[in-house]
């Protein structure tokens, strides 16, 4: 048996997708956990870009098992159109897996997202408005519409109307929203949907088990990051669900003996998207510079991330929380042309250095970044296959961030294509 966790240290978007995909190639199996179509990963393949966004990344290698775990809420016409658009290049699909325990976006989650988004007014969250947080609302409140139930006519049409019932009165009451969802005409579509991915639907949680006990290799791959865990993160600036490592066995329904490495993605840089404090920001000529270089827009919704120097306290915070045992840095080579790099080593608050990231978002949105400066190497990596292939400066830099963090290295990329990427420890 051998099972591997990839997650995200900072605020999303470090890259997950790539790494997942590079050890794709070695495991049997790779596995969805958490979160919705709210993630966007990134793959690059022969040149050409692959936007994930509910299927795992594993899915553009052919015969392997890919699962979307029961911590996943699903849009199922996103799902659908993602599937499309796989066959439509191609990629054999085949092989996904759709927990019957997984709950279901609704329209109405849809609506809600965007109308509370907008009641917040300067307090926004800066959700995506796909329906993920009322989605994952409802599966607290326990009066979600699970695939198991969107798979039996009856019990998906008893909960539907009940649910949306309550939904209309909601949205009329206290939104303003005068115009109701038509319940005949969600059930049809939505029956329609259940149809299609149907050939996909069964208890992962029990074939995941049976995988592992046959001693196959099994990837979980995380989706957005430590920072933007419900109870770990910059709350409230934060997603409904857990990406932190002990969000796998939860999201995929497997026992925490089962994993046996954990292995966190850093970006290079710092970026975060929408609101919530980021002591390492950068608004100069430099920020807008690592902006243009990597391409620094949402996968998902296109907007444009905001850029700092990368945080070491923000990594070894994500240490802690998801038992990490290798870093794999990303995007290295965007910082090629840059004649000085920096690293945030602490926090300076009222006259004294945190140890430790702080909790209170008042306190960080007012902490001082401490920096250490570092020579750049300015120089093209991204043909780099080897460590000793990279200038002395860029080892440098990132054995700085490995000792400040106090967490091994394990993987460097230098570019988006497989292929450019340094292997320092084996995952499988």
């Amino acid at each position: 048996m051998s099972a591997v966790v990839v997650i995200g240290t900072q605020w999303g978007d470090e890259g997950k997708g790539k790494v997942v995909d590079y050890l794709a190639e070695k495991a049997d199996v790779v596995v969805r956990y958490g979160g919705g179509n709210n993630a966007g990963h990134t793959v690059v393949l022969n040149g050409s870009a692959f936007k994930l966004q509910l299927l795992p990344s594993g899915i553009l290698y052919k015969g392997k098992i890919c699962i979307i775990g029961n911590g996943v809420v699903i849009d199922p016409a996103g799902l659908l159109k993602e599937l499309k658009g796989m066959r439509d290049k191609g990629i054999d699909t085949s092989g996904l897996r759709i927990s019957n325990r997984a709950h279901v976006i609704m329209p109405y989650h849809k609506l809600l997202d965007e109308v509370e988004e907008g009641s917040r007014g300067d307090q926004k969250i800066g959700t995506t408005k796909r329906g993920i947080g009322p989605c994952y609302m409802d599966k607290n409140a326990r009066i979600g519409i699970r695939v198991v139930d969107l798979m039996d006519e009856a019990e998906f049409s008893a909960k539907l109307k009940r649910n949306l019932a309550a939904k209309n009165q909601l949205l009329k009451a206290v939104y303003g929203v005068e115009k109701p969802f038509d319940y005949e005409a969600m059930k049809t579509e939505y029956l329609d949907y259940a149809n299609q991915l149907r050939p996909f639907v069964t208890d992962t949680s029990a074939a995941l088990n049976h995988i592992l006990a046959e001693g196959k290799k099994v990837l979980f791959e995380g989706a957005q990051a430590t920072q933007l865990d419900l109870d770990h993160g910059t709350y409230p600036y934060v997603t409904s669900s857990h990406p932190i490592a002990g969000g796998a066995c939860v999201g995929a329904g497997v026992g925490p003996t089962k994993i046996d490495k954990v292995v966190g993605v850093v970006k290079a840089y710092s970026t975060r998207v929408g609101e919530g404090p980021f002591p390492s920001e950068l608004f100069d000529e430099v920020g807008a510079t690592i902006r243009d270089e990597g391409h620094e827009y949402g996968t998902v919704t296109g907007r444009p991330r905001r850029c700092g120097w990368l945080d070491a306290c923000v990594v070894r915070y994500a240490g802690y929380i998801n038992g990490l045992d290798y870093l794999a840095i990303t995007r290295l080579d965007i910082l090629d042309k840059l004649p000085t790099v920096k690293i945030c080593v602490g926090y300076q608050y009222k006259g004294n250095i945190l140890s430790e990231f702080p909790a209170s978002l008042k306190v960080l949105g007012e902490v001082k970044p401490v920096y250490e400066e570092l020579p750049g190497w300015q120089s093209d990596i991204s043909g780099a296959r080897t460590y000793a292939e990279l200038p002395e400066n860029a080892r440098r830099y990132v054995e700085r961030l490995s000792k400040a963090a106090g967490i091994p290295l394990g993987i460097i990329s230098v570019g988006p294509d497989r292929e450019q990427t340094i292997i320092l420890h084996e995952m499988f």
